[in-house]
């Protein structure tokens, strides 16, 4: 990760501690994906050195969450394209809550949101890499 904006605002709406606030946003994590385009299944990988969070799911098929390593909490999450975005919504006891990750160049972003407020963060992460098709049309 290469930069980040108002992430202790967004814990803060989903009612994460204060100590554990803190800890989160002197973190600098690194993203993984991997996406099978045959199958549509996906797994995102955030690694630190405090915590990993994997994500294994097939795009457009709703799914059971646990957030626990985040928030304690466990919602329904369904993760789709549209165009060149890929959308997270997450239905639970936090509502309105989400991600959207696109490439720019070599910048990986990600803004995540809660609530009607937008309470939100926004990261970048440089990208490298081996070999990658973001999204293949057939």
């Amino acid at each position: 990760m290469v930069s980040q904006e108002h992430f202790e605002e967004y814990l803060a709406a989903l009612d994460v501690n204060y100590a554990l606030r803190k800890v989160v946003c002197i973190l600098k994590p690194s993203k993984h994906i991997e996406h099978d385009v045959n199958t549509g299944k996906m797994k995102i990988k955030t690694v630190t050195t405090f915590k990993n969070f994997d994500m294994d799911f097939t795009l457009g098929q709703e799914f059971t969450e646990d957030l626990g390593p985040v928030d304690g909490r466990k919602c329904q999450t369904t993760v789709n394209w549209d165009g060149d975005k890929l959308i997270c919504v997450q239905r639970g006891e936090k509502e309105g809550r989400g991600w959207t990750h696109w490439l720019e160049g070599n910048l990986l972003h990600l803004v995540s949101k809660q609530g009607l407020s937008w309470a939100r963060k926004t990261a970048l992460y440089t990208v490298y890499v081996l070999f990658c098709v973001w999204r293949t049309i057939i």
